[in-house]
């Protein structure tokens, strides 16, 4: 089982990108979970069509010791799993902790045992790395962590941090950095930008995307890219890169 983290700024494009490498690697046969950690709870609306699902924090406080595990996924996109872990009531509790309580709740209710997934996708909120937001890189989690960002200053920051989070956690048998993946916005001098901050974190660029109004479409009919546009350049960008995410963790 391939175990993968991917973090990045809020508005980055980061679960779009989860969601269609999900699908790029169930278009292959591969057996796939991802598991949105994102308050949001909007990581994996595009892989099974629904405008809002319950989270595993909604469905722990109405249903408490009787939810069950079938109660916590629901199946998208050629089988992909699908999880939402949610969030606290706003203003009412952190929302790292309620991720720390959605995945203890998958772990106890033996998730990866029983739907033996070939691949799990973290999907996290990358804006701070803290406390509950670090939980996917921790043992048993996350096995590797990408990091999504444009060549926007706040976008490079958050990416800088996440990275700096990781260095700081070396040695405790947590995940390690797989490397960046760039999204691109099209700013000036945007390679430059995002190389300079791989040097800065001893990391590399393991994949590119385009901005392509494609991503606004797709997802405007609430499916990937992957999905509804099959044939597209921009597909062929989403299977190119699931294949280098894999071919990253394997080495």
């Amino acid at each position: 089982m391939i175990k993968i983290a991917i973090y990045g700024k809020g508005g980055i494009g980061k679960s779009t990108t989860v969601s269609n490498i999900s699908a790029a690697l169930a278009d292959r046969g591969l057996r796939v979970m991802q598991i949105g950690c994102d308050p949001k709870a909007d990581s994996t609306l595009s892989l099974h069509g629904e405008k809002k699902v319950k989270t595993v924090l909604e469905l722990v406080r109405e249903r408490g010791k009787e939810l069950t595990l079938e109660e916590m996924v629901k199946t998208g996109y050629k089988g992909v799993i699908c999880v939402e872990a949610g969030g606290p009531t706003p203003g009412l509790g952190c929302a790292g902790r309620g991720i720390i309580a959605a995945l203890d709740k998958l772990k106890e209710k033996g998730a990866y045992e029983v739907f033996k997934p070939d691949v799990v996708l973290y999907d996290v909120l990358g804006d701070v790395v803290c406390g509950g937001f670090s939980m996917p890189m921790r043992g048993g989690y996350a096995d590797k962590v990408f990091v999504i960002t444009s060549g926007e200053n706040m976008a490079i920051h958050a990416a800088a941090n996440i990275a700096m989070a990781l260095d700081n956690f070396q040695g405790r048998g947590y995940a390690s950095l797989g490397g960046v993946i760039l999204n691109r916005r099209n700013v000036k001098d945007e390679e430059a930008k995002v190389q300079e901050l791989c040097d800065d974190i001893h990391s590399k660029i393991v994949g590119t995307l385009s901005r392509s109004n494609l991503v606004t479409e797709a997802e405007d009919l609430g499916k990937t890219v992957i999905e509804a546009f099959p044939d597209s350049d921009m597909a062929s960008e989403y299977r190119k890169l699931a294949s280098d995410l894999l071919q990253c963790c394997e080495e």
